[in-house]
């Protein structure tokens, strides 16, 4: 069994093993016409349950043709220009490269006896980032797993900055089209179910920040403690900005924490030509970046970056045995210091070859094209008198509704609507997301594959169209 650990002894045996995996993934992305295969988990299920993990094939060869049948055959593919659904993008291959590398070594990032070079480059990464968003020379942060947990920690600190043991006091103020994670924070951190108050949008799905003066008004009043203000730059439905130099200027006024969840805009920070619909981020506290949404990563890698590199303290402890208290008077990096996990990958490493390899521009000009392609994409919902659109994109996601030419009931439309992406799921054709507005159930295009072309979204609401006229007849036919 030593034959399998990677070593020097091993080094070409890993070598052909990769290889071997690396051609099965290229045939298989060479040869998919379709995001998805429909496949059910009935179907693929027993698939699964059969196989005996207890008596190993042995051979590489024989493990790879397994997985075609349980994996590879029928994964769900983002990079096929027809998916349509949820942030996933694309990737990048100098990325993937990266991916290949960090998993080959291994290194672990939480203290510098684990990783050298890999804490250095994470570090420089966090400064490139703050830099592009401005947020000074005593900024910090560090990798996390996904925006979930970029905004638990902030919050985490932002609990500890407005200095009360009375939790009960603590409220977060955020939109009504906030990240889920907003509240589940809250929970997370102790507050009570009533800790979040949520905010208004406007017609654009922007915070109202009339409605934001209103309510920190109402705390000082009432003797509560708001201690932190969410603003989001890429709400996950609409793409939309909050308007960030007004609450920024709030939350001053206030002496409030303003966090900015830019998991899904911060490509924004690279973009040639947008870069300005991020004015204000650089007055945060904290914010939240996915690069594995918007800088075309592998998941995952996301970070969250502070303007008081001292506010980290909070989510530090010190073991003798990982990263004693002597290692900071000695000057000796310990990535562990600053973050809520301990062994972590070197998902850094993914951003740093994509940067040297594509360079800033290069990222952010993808980004744009895809942000281009919604513009395309509404202006042809606006135009169809099949649907309703919900709001021009900020972004690169469209929200829309079919609705049928007669006069039909709403919940009815509500049930052709879900029937519609059901029915496009199972065929493979092309995979979109689904939300509500307004109690209503609307379709999704989360455009983030600059492949992706304005054809493309023309044949997917034919499509779309299609199934949902199909239910409305099948449905006529069965009243009758």
């Amino acid at each position: 069994m030593r034959s399998h650990l990677l070593n020097d002894l091993t080094a070409e045996h890993y070598r052909r093993s990769v290889t071997e995996g690396v051609e099965r993934v290229a045939a298989r992305l060479a040869t998919t016409d379709r995001p998805f295969t429909g496949v059910t988990v009935d179907a693929l299920a027993p698939r699964i349950e059969r196989i005996d993990l207890d008596r190993p094939l042995g051979d590489t060869s024989a493990v790879l043709d397994e997985l075609e049948e349980v994996y590879l055959r029928d994964a769900v593919y983002f990079h096929h220009p027809r998916y349509l659904a949820h942030l996933n993008c694309p990737v990048v291959i100098p990325a993937v490269l990266g991916e290949a590398v960090l998993s080959a070594v291994n290194s672990s990032l939480d203290t510098w006896d684990q990783s050298t070079g890999g804490t250095l480059i994470e570090r420089r990464l966090i400064d490139w980032t703050a830099e592009r968003i401005g947020l000074g020379a005593n900024a910090d942060g560090v990798f996390t797993s996904g925006g979930s947990q970029s905004n638990l920690q902030a919050l985490l600190l932002a609990r500890e900055e407005a200095k009360t043991d009375d939790l009960g006091r603590l409220r977060i103020l955020a939109s009504e089209v906030s990240h889920f994670s907003v509240k589940k924070s809250a929970k997370l951190l102790g507050l009570g179910p009533d800790a979040v108050i949520t905010l208004p949008v406007d017609h654009d799905k922007r915070l109202q920040t009339v409605a934001l003066a209103r309510e920190l008004e109402r705390c000082a009043k009432d003797g509560l403690v708001p201690m932190a203000v969410v603003a989001t730059a890429g709400t996950t439905d609409f793409g939309s900005i909050d308007p960030l130099p007004e609450i920024a200027e709030l939350c001053a006024q206030y002496g409030t924490w303003l966090h900015v969840d830019a998991a899904y805009g911060c490509g924004l920070l690279v973009s040639p030509t947008r870069r300005h619909l991020l004015a204000g981020i650089e007055r945060a506290d904290s914010v939240t970046v996915d690069y594995h949404k918007s800088f075309f990563q592998p998941v995952s890698s996301s970070a969250v970056l502070v303007r008081d590199a001292a506010t980290l303290r909070h989510a530090t402890y010190h073991a003798e045995y990982l990263n004693p208290r002597r290692m900071v008077q000695e000057r000796i990096p310990n990535q562990v210091d600053k973050s809520l996990q301990t062994t972590r990958r070197f998902d850094a490493l993914k951003l740093w070859m994509t940067l040297r390899v594509m360079g800033a521009d290069g990222i952010g000009r993808l980004f744009d094209e895809v942000c281009d392609l919604a513009e395309q994409g509404w202006r042809l919902l606006a135009a169809d008198p099949r649907y309703d659109v919900v709001v021009e994109p900020s972004l690169s996601t469209l929200v829309f509704r079919w609705i049928p030419a007669a006069v039909t009931d709403p919940a009815e439309i509500d049930r052709a609507n879900l029937y519609a992406r059901k029915a496009l799921f199972a065929s493979g054709d092309a995979i979109v997301a689904g939300t509500k507005v307004a109690g209503r159930h609307y379709l999704k295009f989360t455009l983030l594959n600059p492949e992706t072309t304005a054809a493309d979204i023309a044949a997917v609401l034919d499509l779309i169209a299609g199934h949902a006229e199909q239910y409305l007849g099948d449905s006529l036919d069965r009243a009758c």
